[in-house]
Parts: C-alpha cells; sequence; structure tokens
C-alpha cells in the first residue's frame, strides 16, 4: 500500500468562522466547502493547497472526538491523512504490519470519502488517517 498523495491535514478549532477568517485574511486563501458530519459529531470547512487540503475542524458535541481533543490538547493538528486506491485492501495491510487499527472497515467521512484511522499509539503519535473516493 502505497498512497496517492497528502489529502489533507486535520486542524482542529474551538470556532471554525474565525478560522476560516484567519486562512483566507493571512494566506489569501479561499474556503471553498463547509460541511457538518453527524455521525462524527463535527462541522468541517476546507481550502485547497495544490493537491493537498486543509480541513479544520469543529466540535458540534464536547463529548465528540474533536471536542474531547481540544479539552485535552487544545486546537491544533489533529491528523493527517493519505489518499489510497482501495480502503480495505490497505487497512488489511497495515493491519497485517502490525498497526492497531481505530477503524477495521471504512466509514463515511466529509467531501464523500470513504476514511478510516490508525490508532496514534502504532503510528509514533500521529493520528493517521486513510481515505478513498467513491
Amino acid at each position: 500500500m502505497i498512497p496517492k498523495y497528502i489529502e489533507h491535514i486535520g486542524i482542529a478549532v474551538k470556532n471554525i468562522e474565525s478560522a476560516i477568517k484567519y486562512y483566507e485574511s493571512v494566506f489569501g486563501m479561499k474556503c471553498y466547502a463547509i460541511e457538518e458530519v453527524k455521525e462524527q459529531k463535527v462541522k468541517t470547512a476546507f481550502f485547497k493547497v495544490g493537491e493537498t487540503k486543509i480541513e479544520l475542524l469543529e466540535t458540534t458535541d464536547p463529548d465528540g472526538p474533536i471536542g474531547k481533543f481540544i479539552e485535552k490538547k487544545g486546537e491544533g493538528i489533529h491528523h493527517i491523512a493519505f489518499a489510497v486506491d482501495n480502503i480495505q485492501d490497505s487497512l488489511n495491510t497495515i493491519e497485517n504490519n502490525g498497526v492497531t487499527l481505530i477503524d477495521r472497515t471504512p466509514r463515511k467521512g466529509a467531501e464523500k470519502l470513504d476514511i478510516a484511522f490508525l490508532h496514534p499509539k502504532s503510528t509514533f503519535g500521529v493520528l493517521t488517517e486513510i481515505c478513498e473516493k467513491k
């Protein structure tokens, strides 16, 4: 399994509107999509930087994963996501290499991607996501 490219970098923020203004005013980037992913208790906003995206993540529930992350670690980089051709085959290969999976099967994410996370205890402290466009 070789990733095709870095799909996005997820950044946890307390206030998505303030963060959008920051990226638009400081870097001149344009937010092209805002989406709520109810299953993950998160609101997302996206910016394109070449082929890679910046995904801002604001919790919609303090008990959701982003709410807990911000409470524990504060705002900042939450995860890195790699694009793959076949997510289920990639998960099988990754697990066969001794990596602990958070998701054994893909689930739906923002932008109609199938996503799965790898446990940071197995990835040198970096929450890693793999994703596939469907």
